[in-house]
């Protein structure tokens, strides 16, 4: 509670905690042997326009350097609590367009954000089940979003030989060095359409978070 406290009053603290994650990150990203799957279809994909991105809260650390490495630009949500301002601090490391989103702000307000980026050329990431959970259970905001941008969705999933799962709501992967490990963006087939009624919406939500837990190991 302390370090949260301290968080909240202090941005340079806020930028030094991100740049020691920033660091482990890389420092985990080059000692670890990667096998990368399932990408062919997201570089197509992006020589066409940007994309939204879709991944569990757990694997957000090395989402980070892996999709640095398509070199496109990426815009990333994240909540205005201390821990979130330390998440876009450290996106922003990695080159990405952190924005700060609260939680009273509506999925409608939000798609209009969205929808500007998207026009714009800048591709979209989103965790699913956050930012506080349920674990692995999707909400709907991906979804509004796709409607709304008509966008291809992209499933980010990985794993590693090596790290270890924080005592946190979503059991965070914390990564170590020196293993081996796989990750991939896999395209989501479903197309939303606009006037998509809400009974569909849901069975559209629950394709997208038993497609993503698919290709996450338990």
């Amino acid at each position: 509670m302390a370090l949260r406290h301290r968080l909240r009053s202090s941005p340079m603290l806020i930028g030094a905690v991100a740049r020691l994650f920033a660091g482990w990150i890389r420092f985990c990203q080059v000692t670890t042997r990667w096998t990368a799957v399932r990408t062919d279809d997201l570089t197509k994909a992006l020589q066409n326009g940007p994309v939204i991105v879709v991944l569990w809260h757990e694997h957000l650390m090395m989402a980070m350097p892996h999709w640095s490495k398509t070199g496109a630009p990426m815009m990333s949500l994240h909540d205005t609590s201390p821990i979130g301002r330390v998440a876009g601090a450290m996106e922003a490391r990695f080159g990405f367009v952190p924005i700060a989103m609260s939680g009273k702000e509506s999925n409608i307000a939000m798609s209009r954000l969205i929808k500007r980026n998207i026009a714009s050329g800048i591709s979209i990431g989103i965790t699913g089940d956050g930012p506080e959970g349920p674990r692995r259970i999707c909400k709907t905001a991906p979804l509004d979003w796709a409607r709304a941008t008509d966008a291809p969705v992209f499933l980010y999933s990985m794993e590693m030989s090596r790290c270890k799962r924080l005592k946190t709501w979503d059991k965070m992967v914390f990564p170590l060095p020196f293993g081996r490990g796989s990750y991939g963006f896999r395209r989501w087939d479903e197309r939303i359409v606009r006037r998509t009624p809400l009974e569909k919406m849901e069975q559209h939500r629950i394709s997208l978070e038993q497609t993503l837990n698919s290709l996450t190991t338990p």
